[in-house]
Order: C-alpha cells, then structure tokens, then sequence
C-alpha cells in the first residue's frame, strides 16, 4: 500500500463508451477517490465485475481486473480475497445484474461477510439492452417490456442486505462527488463485506429516476440535524423499510464486525505453490499464472 497515490493513476488508458452524462462516471471516479484515500494502489487492488453497463468498469480502471458472467462478480470476487486476503478486492455490478440473476450469490456474500466492498450501480432500468424494466423499477415504471408498469414492488437491496446479516450497509448518489467517495471509503475501511447500493442514473432511459428527481429526493442520514444512530439494528430497519423517502449515508454498521478470513484463519496469501504437488496440477496452475 501506498498513501501517495492520486486517484487519476487508477484510471486506465481506456476511453469509457458510456453515455454522455451516465452516473456510472461519478460511480467510478468515487471509487478511485476511495481506493486512492485509504492508501490503496493499482498493483494491490483487484477489480471484479459483471455485466451490464457496470460491467465495463474493470476495463476502465488500472488494476488487476476480471470481467465476470452475469451474476456472478460476487462469488469471483469472494475466491481472489480468500487465495490472496493482502488484495483490496472490489466487485461492482449494476441492478440486473445484482439482484436478479446474481440475487442468491448476494445473499450469500453478504452472509460471510468477506473483507471486500460491493458497489452496484442502481439505474433502476436495464440499460445496455436498451431500456427494460430492471429489479429495482417502480410498479408504475412503463418500459417496452412493461407497458403498463411492471406491477410489481421493487426490489429492496438494502433490506435484503440487512435480512442477509449485512454487517454495513450504504447508500450514495453518484452526482454527490464528495460524500459518495467518502461512503465508499467507509466501505472499504469496515472490517466484513461493505456494500454500497448508488443511485446511478441512465440518462436515456430512465426518464424518471433522473439527476434531478434524486437531488431533490435525498434525505443524507448523515446530516448534523438528522437523528441516525447507524450502530442501532431498529433503528437502520425503519429507515431501510420506509420507502416513501431517498437515503443516502451509512444506513447500518455493526462495529464489531470480523471478516470471514479473519474469523476462519485465512490470513495468508495462498498463491505459493509447495513442493510435491502433481506436476499436471502445477501446469494447470501455471497456465493462469
């Protein structure tokens, strides 16, 4: 680690082909932020993620990266942090990807509670295949594939979080620069799996969860006049529950949180191969080394 790090040398020399003005930019830049903040580098950082327009991000940031399949950024994500636990492993997914098909593999992330940080990019819609209604939609939402709205409840991340055993819960807005990078720095510091669920908007699809519906929306628990004790389980359940409002801050920690590899002894990198192992076994090894 380093703590002479800027956040640009974790830009890659990729040009990202999102949209002009998609939140995953913001998303992204926090991260870096974060990463560079608690004196991370590009050479002990790895980046997994899944599909979807978050899906790019692991080609636009400088690390060790891994484009996953659909769903399945968490599990990936879980094996690199328990074979070498010295690795700041991020994962980064988007709705679909997240709750949907990768809905169990979350579930049981968030259960183990391994030392890494999950950041989903929450657009509300499915956006690379151009506009559908995703997990997180409103009922009301009418997309090509929901006409007249979905007529269904949303799903609620942070309460499946919460009902999974989530020892840190968070929401961010990505256009809030500052305090989005600062909730993910929180992420990254908590001893257990932080996850940050971003509201991320899709400018051409999502006409509805727009810049301005969320600036307008945010209720920041972390305002000086806003009584949030993020310690007291009740009380993050009543927030997390009440969905007539837009949160954003640290919506549940619990301080004494210890991560997987910790509470089970996995402490040490487990990338040295000892001696007398099968020789086809060693070039199997060898081959993604």
């Amino acid at each position: 680690m380093s703590s002479n790090v800027r956040f640009t040398e974790f830009k890659s020399d990729k040009q990202p082909t999102w949209c002009p003005g998609c939140g995953d930019f913001g998303t992204m830049n926090g991260m870096m932020k974060a990463l560079a903040e608690t004196g991370n580098d590009p050479d002990n950082t790895f980046v997994v993620a899944g599909i979807g327009c978050s899906g790019k991000i692991g080609t636009y940031m400088h690390s060790y990266a891994l484009h996953g399949v659909h769903g399945r950024a968490l599990p990936v994500g879980t094996g690199v942090k328990i074979a070498n636990p010295d690795l700041e492993v991020m994962v980064a997914g988007g709705d679909g990807d997240g709750y949907s098909i990768g809905a169990g593999h979350f579930v049981h992330a968030v259960r183990r509670n391994v030392d890494m940080t999950y950041v989903v990019m929450d657009n509300r819609i499915y956006g690379l295949t151009k506009g559908q209604f995703s997990p997180t939609s409103r009922e009301d939402f009418e997309t090509s594939t929901s006409p007249d709205g979905t007529n269904q409840q949303p799903v609620n991340p942070l309460a499946l979080a919460l009902a999974s055993g989530g020892t840190f819960i968070a929401q961010s807005f990505s256009s809030d620069s500052q305090r989005h990078a600062e909730i993910v720095q929180e992420a990254i510091e908590h001893d257990g799996f932080g996850f940050v669920n971003v509201y991320s908007p899709c400018v051409t699809f999502n006409d509805v969860d727009t810049y301005d519906y969320f600036r307008d929306a945010i209720v920041d628990v972390g305002d000086d006049d806003f009584d949030h004790d993020r310690t007291d389980y009740d009380d993050a359940k009543d927030l997390i529950l009440d969905r007539d409002k837009e949160y954003q801050g640290v919506i549940y920690q619990n301080e004494s949180s210890v991560g997987y590899e910790t509470r089970e002894g996995v402490e040490e990198p487990m990338t040295d191969i000892p001696d007398g192992a099968p020789e086809d076994a060693m070039d199997l090894v060898r081959e993604f080394y």
